[in-house]
């Protein structure tokens, strides 16, 4: 049907839509309203509506009428099959550019029409259906609740197989793929892994085949197809797309190079160390020579931007140096690996040199920092990488970093004391998941590095001097609230784990080092309440066995100091910790047959044995620790009594090889053995009355025998 009143105002848009509008309101029939729509959508596609016209035209329909239009199988006579779904896609994509609509659970439960639409055969009729599609997706896909949608109603293999197929808009696919990814990436690849790694195939075959600026581009795309966690290396397709990427990214840095055609292949370069760590560059003499120069590319873009830093360049830099950062991060793990490492021991020394150079930059970048800029990613990026640094390297640029250390304190602090809103570049953790925004816990990268720095007198003098000490504390004890609200299950160790069991080294680094500052710091005293806490907690968890280990023996190590406190006068968390530790001290060795003798011989219990190596040492500083307590807790003979342990440790010792202790061992029994029998009748009694005199003299326990003879 026609319209002859409105074939005179055709140059007047804006009125020619308003009668359509009217007519769409007051339609008699369906042959009116759809001689109006046609009309209305054919001012849509022209792009003659503005949000004003568009708010009217939904007002005038709203969403009845386009589903109507979708669900229409009769088209009207003499027009294509798809007219009515032509139509309501059109109306439906001009709804989308009004964010609020685009949102709305009416467009949401069209996204399966959607993905119908995109995976339908294309003939040159539809294609402008397949771009009213791709306005749709695109439009939720910036909406709150779009992303979740597209992922659960089956979005994502769709654009896999529109891009797959080349056909008509799938560039439009590759970008919402890439943004679908940017948003969601870990539901896209825990739901959709297979037609992804058929996309990443695609493009690691057209990286690797390209010879024209496509390559750089590629370089830009990848990275979002690279998974966030280990499935590439896991899969035979995927490490063939990994050796592909290689192989292209080799032939990129090799070649003589812009600016603008390097950044991109560093920044691929750090996602996929990032999501595979050196798992993706071959061994051999072209993998090693190619890891070598992709660290020392990083190490000169970090020099070249942060050693005479032009604030406007720097804050354009900051993602390449960011992914520099992660290069130079793989480089010290690669140069301190001895199984089966890619590079050979004078590689080796020359990337340590080379690194050296560009971790004098950062301290350079990160002295000039000023207070208003503490906020910035960037500043977190650059403190964790040196973090890195100083966990490993101890010896190189000591004068610098003791310089930067008060710096590196504050910072800690402030990011700590005010739970900073900053979200980080994506600098993740190698291997852990790519691009996530890591909390701002700067400490946790530094504790390392102080570990180291605290057995040392300058550096440990400057972080007492800055309050270190009391940070950590307060530290501390956040970790253990948030350990203790993480599930008991076994479950690999965590970083909230590895970061207590750090603090633990580097307060054992101060209390040996300097007593006097235990003594009169009150610090230490609110730390040994959260010991006193904390232990008895722990111990019955086997798998927390390492954390245990190192609790216990600082807060021995701490008891020696502090005995005097009021906190050990006898009270009952001191009781309960006392007891925690004689339990773990006394359960670490049993007995066990000698399959080279008849005899049985001392060894480590089986609930101890799998965290032996990291806890023997603990476990012997424990024992002297625990004979030096003893004389300055009168009541804990009675708690060692309690325990059972000297009936234990007799029958032990009697029963097994002289043979199988070692000298340390002996040494450490004897240590606890003799305090014991010098505090405390019982406990005297007790050993004799269990043959003490005898093992004593079998085992060479000269100190005990004589104690044991005493009256």
């Amino acid at each position: 049907p026609r319209f002859p009143a409105m074939a005179s105002e055709p140059r007047d848009g804006h009125a020619t839509l308003k009668r359509c509008l009217d007519v769409l309101r007051d339609a008699r029939n369906d042959s009116e309203q759809f001689a109006a729509l046609l009309l209305v959508t054919k001012a849509v596609r022209a792009g003659e509506v503005d949000a004003k016209i568009r708010r009217q035209i939904f007002e005038a329909i709203g969403f009845t009428f386009p589903t109507r239009l979708l669900s229409s199988r009769q088209p009207p006579p003499g027009c294509p099959p798809h007219t009515f779904r032509a139509l309501g896609l059109t109306l439906l994509a001009c709804f989308c550019t009004d964010p609020e609509l685009a949102g709305h659970s009416q467009i949401l439960n069209k996204i399966p029409i959607f993905n119908e639409v995109l995976l339908s055969p294309c003939d040159p009729d539809s294609t402008s259906m397949i771009d009213d599609v791709y306005q749709c997706l695109s439009a939720i896909l910036a909406t709150a609740r779009g992303p979740r949608a597209l992922v659960t109603k089956g979005t994502v293999p769709t654009l896999c197989q529109a891009y797959l197929s080349g056909s008509h808009g799938s560039d439009r696919a590759l970008m919402l793929l890439t943004g679908l990814l940017a948003v969601a990436e870990a539901k896209c690849w825990q739901r959709d892994t297979p037609q992804l790694l058929a996309v990443l195939s695609k493009l690691s075959g057209d990286f690797l085949k390209a010879e024209d600026m496509t390559k750089f581009e590629l370089c830009e795309v990848l990275p979002h197809f690279i998974p966030p966690s280990a499935p590439l290396t896991q899969d035979l397709q995927g490490n063939e797309c990994l050796h592909r990427v290689y192989k292209g990214l080799a032939a990129i840095l090799g070649s003589k190079l812009s600016q603008s055609q390097r950044d991109p292949a560093l920044k691929l370069a750090a996602g996929l160390v990032q999501a595979c760590g050196a798992q993706w560059i071959p061994a051999g003499s072209a993998g090693s020579k190619f890891l070598a120069l992709l660290v020392n590319l990083a190490c000169v873009e970090v020099r070249l931007t942060l050693e005479e830093p032009d604030p406007i360049e720097v804050e354009g830099k900051k993602e390449v140096v960011t992914a520099c950062y992660v290069l130079m991060e793989m480089g010290i793990q690669e140069c301190l690996r001895e199984e089966n490492p890619l590079l050979d021991q004078v590689q080796k020394l020359q990337l340590m040199r080379i690194m050296e150079e560009a971790f004098g930059a950062v301290i350079f970048y990160l002295r000039q920092v000023k207070q208003e800029e503490l906020q910035d990613p960037f500043i977190f990026a650059s403190v964790r990488v040196l973090g890195a640094w100083m966990a490993e390297e101890t010896s190189s640029l000591k004068q610098e970093i003791c310089e930067l250390l008060p710096f590196l304190v504050c910072y800690a602090r402030k990011l700590f004391k005010e739970g900073s809103p900053a979200v980080s570049l994506p600098q993740a953790e190698l291997g852990s998941t790519k691009g996530s925004a890591l909390p701002q816990d700067v400490l946790r990268f530094l504790l390392p590095g102080f570990c180291h720095l605290t057995a040392e007198d300058k550096p440990r003098d400057i972080l007492v001097s800055e309050g270190a000490p009391a940070l950590l504390c307060d530290y501390f004890l956040h970790q253990w609230e948030v350990l203790t609200s993480e599930s008991t299950a076994p479950m690999p160790l965590t970083s909230t784990e590895m970061s207590l069991q750090t603090m633990c080294g580097i307060f054992l680094n101060l209390v040996v080092t300097a007593p006097e500052l235990v003594r009169r710091d009150k610090t230490f005293s609110s730390l040994m309440d959260v010991l006193m806490r904390s232990l008895p907690l722990l111990l019955p968890q086997e798998h927390h066995l390492v954390l245990a280990a190192n609790i216990a023996t600082l807060g021995l190590m701490l008891a020696r100091i502090l005995a005097g406190s009021t906190a050990f006068q006898g009270t009952q968390p001191a009781k309960e910790f006392f007891r925690a530790t004689i339990g773990f001290l006394s359960q670490a060795h049993t007995a066990q047959a000698d399959p080279s003798s008849n005899s049985l011989a001392m060894a480590v219990s089986p609930a101890y044995r799998s965290a032996w190596d990291d806890i023997q040492e603990l476990w012997l500083l424990g024992m002297q620790a625990l004979s030096a307590c003893i004389p300055l807790f009168p009541w804990l003979p009675q708690a060692v009594l309690r325990a059972h342990w000297l009936e234990g440790l007799s029958e032990l010792l009697s029963r097994v090889a002289p043979a199988s202790l070692d000298f340390e061992l002996i040494t450490a029994f004897q240590g606890v053995l003799v305090e014991l029998a010098r505090a405390s009748g019982p406990c005297r009694d007790v050993i004799l009355a269990h043959h003490g005199t005898e093992w004593a003299n079998l085992y060479g326990m000269a100190a005990l025998e004589q104690c044991l003879a005493e009256q």
